[in-house]
């Protein structure tokens, strides 16, 4: 167990440059707007756009560059994502927490919200679906979608679709931490957002928390992808080199774990990722993540399961033969697959559970996005004559213990009205 903290260290990038850079890009779209825009797109994307908004003619164009298939595919996850997420819209109650003392709570939408889509080699169109349907469902007002073009200005038709039908109000064609500073700060085309959402690889994940730092809030710090697997000597090893191997492919960052109390599991899994590499197209990526990940062989299932409540996994799939009472001993994952069939690929795309997930340990005190995370809490307090004769009183008492002779005072005159009365 001595070895575990250092078993739990995830990749990073040189940190100092990368935090430089970042706050430099941040702080000339603040300075320039549109103009540090332009200088970022040239410098990055290779294009600048005579507008970075999109227009609807073109929003409307992706529907007809997309198969009937996939498009019933999308609209299946769509489907879900509503129905996992409305149920997640609770009314609370009225509490009466002293007779004559009303307290109760109301969900109000942020207003406006700003979502960054990454693109490049894969265009996370899923990740609309997962940002946008809650933010409709929670009833936010703008819902800013940003992602960066290709070569050629153009953006990918899936993220534009599913963009039309998940209910986002503007997209512009805007990529990396300018995208975030965008949204953050406002310029002259992007409007400021109230929140920003988003997944993304460790540069757009700190140039997040250096707009938080701003007072800009943010989703979560939602950075590289990854997944640890707990497996028993019945789990299939085709299915968790699978499993593995769609996590690395994410990205070079990427980092995937296999946990396992059974020493035979180790080299079958490890024979399987060799067969699965040779057929993979994003194999190179895959390859550069293995080299940061580990298989570990541990005493029981239970040394494996306090092992990952220490990593808090992104991802936790449980590969055991019984994997609910497992389940019920996990006490920090972003989100969790039970059984040989609950392949992370089902909650990336279909299931309805969200996937843009805490990940680098901040499973311990972050949850997933969920439709709540679109709202905020207002609450209200309602007191009677009778409920400020029950509880002045102690309100007054805690009021001087404390020095506060103005809060004191503020319940005294009520109290002496009514006893007048």
């Amino acid at each position: 167990m001595d070895t575990w903290p250092a078993l739990c260290r995830r990749p990073e990038l040189q940190r100092a440059s990368h935090e430089e850079n970042i706050r430099s890009i941040i702080n000339k779209v603040r300075l320039g707007g549109d103009k540090a825009l332009r200088f970022f797109s040239e410098k990055f994307d290779g294009f600048v756009p005579d507008s970075f908004r999109i227009s609807g003619s073109l929003i409307e164009e992706s529907e007809g560059l997309i198969s009937e298939n996939l498009k019933k595919a999308i609209t299946t996850a769509k489907e879900n994502i509503e129905k996992f997420h409305a149920a997640q819209i609770i009314s609370e109650q009225v509490v009466e927490t002293t007779p004559g003392v009303k307290c109760w709570r109301k969900s109000v939408p942020v207003e406006k919200v700003g979502l960054y889509i990454p693109g490049g080699s894969a265009p996370l169109f899923s990740t609309v679906l997962m940002l946008a349907v809650p933010a409709r469902l929670a009833g936010c007002k703008e819902i800013i979608l940003l992602t960066p073009p290709g070569k050629n200005g153009e953006v990918n038709p899936l993220i534009l679709y599913a963009a039309k039908i998940s209910g986002v109000t503007e997209i512009f064609r805007i990529g990396g931490a300018q995208a975030i500073a965008a949204m953050a700060f406002g310029t002259e085309s992007v409007p400021k957002v109230d929140k920003i959402f988003c997944p993304g690889n460790q540069y757009v994940t700190k140039a997040k928390e250096l707009v938080q730092s701003e007072g800009i809030p943010i989703d979560m710090p939602a950075g590289p992808s990854e997944v640890l697997i707990i497996a028993d000597g019945g789990a299939n090893p085709e299915f968790i080199a699978a499993d593995l191997l769609s996590q690395a492919e994410h990205g070079s960052d990427s980092q995937v774990i296999l946990l396992t109390d059974d020493q035979r599991i180790i080299p079958l899994v490890m024979a399987e990722i060799e067969k699965q590499l040779t057929i993979l197209p994003r194999r190179d990526i895959a390859c550069q993540a293995l080299e940061n990940s580990n298989s570990i062989l541990l005493g029981s299932i239970d040394e494996c399961i306090e092992f990952s409540n220490m990593y808090a996994p992104e991802h936790l799939i449980i590969a055991v033969s019984d994997p609910t009472p497992a389940a019920a001993k996990i006490t920090n994952a972003g989100s969790v697959f039970l059984g040989k069939y609950s392949c992370e690929s089902a909650g990336d795309y279909a299931t309805g559970t969200n996937h843009t997930l805490p990940t680098n340990g901040f499973a311990r005190s972050y949850s997933g996005v969920s439709t709540e995370s679109f709202m905020k809490k207002i609450t209200f307090q309602q007191v009677s004559e009778e409920g400020l004769m029950n509880l002045g009183p102690a309100i007054e008492l805690m009021a001087e213990a404390e020095n506060l002779s103005g809060h004191r005072n503020a319940v005294s005159v009520r109290l002496k009205t009514l006893r007048n009365e």
